[in-house]
């Protein structure tokens, strides 16, 4: 398992403001790498809501013995939640196909992060469940006594989970392989997918969920930032931290200046990521980690360091869109897809979703230059390979408001791949809760399912088991487009009253549930 590190400012990373200023707790510690993942996920929740955690449902569980002409109708559970906008859902026998019930199921609505559950399906179907994303080291030109006559080129190979101490793994193994001395230079090819700079831009700049994508990503293309008061100053660190090591960053620097708005601005300067912060924001001390936007460099720059750790002196990395030819002089796995999937559709990683939907479009021979063209390749395989309609998706993760599915459309997606059982396995069992918020461990309906929330949006999509063993496939999406359209970007980071949309929003959806299994699970 890869490792990274964090520190408790990362749970609340993407919600840095509290009457002005940023919430500070700088205790730092290491943790796995999916443990690191979580705390994003559960980041995301409490600030900007662009992947929020998966499991949050609210409670109000009826029990086993309710009578059937007793449930609430869906108009009535509907009207109750008072979100405002629109509500859409779709429930059928995930065996049969037959619908059992649906409210606007044709209605084109944002999915947020339930796309992802189609973007595992893109890339268990065209990868395999198998597949490991491989980065290599190349050594360009001859090789002799340890020396290379050219360059030493880390090769991106697309994989989503690469972190520090895989490249210090890489690095000693170009050592183990008797590499002792370049005569070129360091190179960074990251040329197996388009270079974009954010997921979505729509998303403020400073935001780690939207970092760049590219062939290579490092740390889920995120670099760590901290900073402490020193006197009147203030120290301030960049570095791409892990369990193991913590190397300083080049191609990111920070600068503190006196101001009290806005917290963050962003600036490319040379292919280095300029950062500034305002000092009026930054308390006694915290951390928090900032989306990388030239990830190649990024790389290179970790490289480097670990490079030279092992006694390999090597020039500053440049970057190339040619792939090498030569000896391949080290390796490096990621763990296979079905575990990377499960990963991403637990804790919502936008890199990963957006780079193994890449790497399946060119799987099928595909070129893609930006996320759209990729998503419009997927959203092809869906009504080809699927048959379902109403997916139109124009990234692999949901983070952008444009993306639009029906309910009908994501639960005919769900039906056709029912008897596979390959997405149903990785989907996280979210529990239903009591009048008390408490999760009910042995419940009459279990649920595994893909939680998606943005502003004002939340959705829900997978498989209910009701207490007879029935199994149903289910899409639930509300939607306050008018009400989210009216927020300013610096406004998306954590507006009034989306906490509250959220918490109802939950409430909804697992009083829908309830309904279902009560009159369609005997």
């Amino acid at each position: 398992m890869h490792h990274v590190s964090v520190t408790e400012n990362d749970l609340i990373a993407a919600c840095p403001f509290l009457c002005g200023k940023v919430i500070l707790r700088p205790m730092s510690y290491p943790v796995s790498r999916r443990f690191f993942l979580s705390a994003t996920a559960a980041t995301l929740a409490t600030g900007a809501f662009a992947d929020a955690p998966d499991g949050s449902l609210r409670p109000r569980l009826r029990g086993e013995g309710i009578a059937k002409k007793a449930v609430a109708g869906p108009e009535v559970i509907v009207a109750n939640a008072k979100l405002g906008g629109q509500v859409c859902y779709s429930v059928a026998d995930a065996k049969t196909g037959l619908r059992l019930e649906g409210m606007n199921p044709q209605t084109n609505t944002p999915p947020a992060s339930t796309a992802k559950a189609i973007t595992a399906l893109y890339a268990l179907k065209v990868l395999g469940s198998a597949h490991r994303f491989e980065t290599q080291v190349v050594a360009t030109g001859t090789v002799t006594d340890g020396i290379v006559s050219g360059d030493l080129v880390l090769t991106g190979g697309g994989d989503p989970s690469l972190d520090t101490n895989a490249l210090a793994t890489l690095a000693a193994n170009v050592k183990a392989a008797g590499i002792r001395e370049v005569r070129g230079g360091l190179v960074i090819y990251d040329g197996g997918f388009p270079h974009v700079r954010t997921i979505d831009p729509d998303q403020p700049a400073h935001l780690g969920y939207s970092p760049a994508v590219s062939g290579i990503a490092l740390n889920y293309n995120r670099v760590h930032f901290e900073w402490k008061r020193e006197g009147a100053n203030y120290a301030v660190t960049m570095d791409a931290r892990s369990d193991k090591y913590r190397p300083d960053v080049v191609m990111a620097q920070m600068r503190v200046e006196d101001r009290t708005a806005p917290v963050y601005t962003y600036a490319e300067s040379g292919g280095r990521d300029d950062w500034t912060v305002a000092r009026g924001a930054l308390g006694t001390g915290g951390a928090r980690w900032l989306p990388v936007r030239n990830p190649a460099l990024y790389a290179g720059d970790v490289f480097r360091t670990m490079l030279r750790s092992q006694g390999i002196d090597v020039s500053a990395a440049k970057v190339t869109m040619a792939r090498p030819s030569g000896q391949v002089v080290a390796r490096q796995f990621s763990d296979e897809l079905h575990v990377l999937l499960k990963d991403m559709l637990k804790y919502s990683t936008n890199l990963t979703a957006e780079m193994v939907g890449l790497a399946a479009t060119v799987k099928r021979g595909g070129t893609p230059q930006t996320l759209k063209e990729s998503a419009s390749a997927m959203n092809d395989w869906v009504r080809t390979d699927l048959g379902a309609q109403g997916i139109e998706l124009v990234d692999h993760s949901g983070l952008s408001e444009d993306s639009r599915v029906t309910a009908d459309g994501m639960v005919g997606a769900l039906v056709k791949v029912y008897g596979d059982n390959e997405l149903r396995p990785l989907l996280k069992e979210i529990a239903l809760r009591d009048a008390k918020g408490r999760p009910i461990k042995s419940g009459p309906i279990t649920v595994h399912a893909k939680t998606g929330t943005l502003n004002f949006v939340s959705g829900l999509a997978g498989y209910m088991t009701a207490h007879d063993g029935t199994v149903m496939a289910f899409s639930i999406y509300a939607a306050d487009e008018d009400r989210r359209a009216k927020l300013t970007r610096a406004q998306r980071e954590s507006p009034e009253g989306a906490r509250w949309y959220n918490g109802r929003a939950k409430n909804m959806q697992q009083e829908l549930i309830e309904r279902w299994g009560a009159l369609y699970g005997s």
